[in-house]
């Protein structure tokens, strides 16, 4: 009877102890799976994202440029941002020979340009405003006026029902997104004649306010009270017109890439996936541009 009693009380014991083992290792195990599921919630932190990223390109898209770096920036303080503003052309070269990590431009690309490689990303839509100095009388042109002016067959302010006073075509450079987009849609490409072609979107809002007679065009988030925005075709140049598709001179603002976002390192990932998060959507918005439908 004793030794059957041994017997039991040493089982009971090894039963214990191995119930204890079991268990011990039951918690091993899910401080293990609770360490994992820390550990890739850790990998993904923007603190983790550490190195550059370059952009060059369109002067038109400076502003959002800079407001979108500097938000990144603050959200990744490991990324150094650098953006050179060297025009639309100078920029999709960049990218296209891989000397930038995106090439911006403010306006839709070649099939050249396509066709070398290069991705359209439209990350905004900006509308081109018409802009005179402030004591010009005329306040609205057709589209036909517009191209008339620019061609050099309309060439004096009278001819449009404002007073004897020449008319001064300012324009962008050759390169310039904002004139390619600006000749495309009026179908005037290569057929202009510019008094002056200026290198930066400041530079013809600045030319343009001071410059009595003169006439240019710049992106419409820039616009400031020291010029005056005409109507074309009878339409404002607004974001609610731009949106409905009632206003003729609009284009995209595109951040090229070689090959498609998903083909590109993490930081440039992270960027396109910051630009399309709330957050970066909100800073598209905050600028004065138009969210991509």
């Amino acid at each position: 009877m004793k030794n059957r009693m041994k017997k039991l009380l040493v089982l009971a014991t090894a039963a214990t102890m191995m119930t204890a083992a079991f268990t011990g290792c039951g918690s091993s195990s899910d401080g293990a799976d609770n360490n994992a599921d820390t550990s890739a919630d850790e990998g993904t932190s923007n603190e983790n994202l550490n190195g550059s990223l370059s952009l060059a390109g369109s002067t038109s898209m400076e502003k959002l440029c800079e407001a979108l770096k500097e938000s990144f920036m603050e959200k990744n303080p490991g990324v150094t941002v650098t953006v050179e503003y060297t025009g639309s052309g100078s920029g999709i070269e960049s990218v296209s020979a891989g000397s930038v990590d995106i090439g911006d431009s403010s306006r839709a690309l070649t099939d050249d340009e396509k066709a070398n490689g290069v991705e359209e990303n439209i990350v905004a839509i900006d509308g081109i405003a018409v802009i005179t100095d402030k004591d010009n009388s005329v306040t609205e042109l057709t589209s036909d006026d517009l191209k008339k002016i620019y061609t050099g067959e309309i060439s004096n302010w009278k001819d449009l029902g404002g007073k004897d006073e020449a008319i001064v075509a300012i324009g962008r450079e050759a390169a310039s997104g904002t004139r390619g987009a600006f000749e495309e849609l009026l179908d005037v490409k290569d057929q202009c004649k510019y008094a002056q072609e200026l290198d930066s979107t400041g530079a013809v809002l600045a030319k343009v306010g001071s410059t009595p007679g003169a006439i240019g065009y710049v992106s419409l988030d820039v616009l400031d009270d020291t010029v005056t925005a005409m109507k074309i075709d009878g339409v404002e140049a607004t974001e609610e017109n731009i949106v409905a598709g009632k206003y003729l001179l609009s284009r995209p603002f595109v951040m090229a890439t070689k090959g498609k976002i998903d083909e590109q390192n993490d930081i440039v990932k992270a960027w396109f996936d910051y630009v399309n998060s709330d957050e970066g959507q909100a800073v598209i918005k905050k600028v004065g541009l138009i969210l991509p439908q």
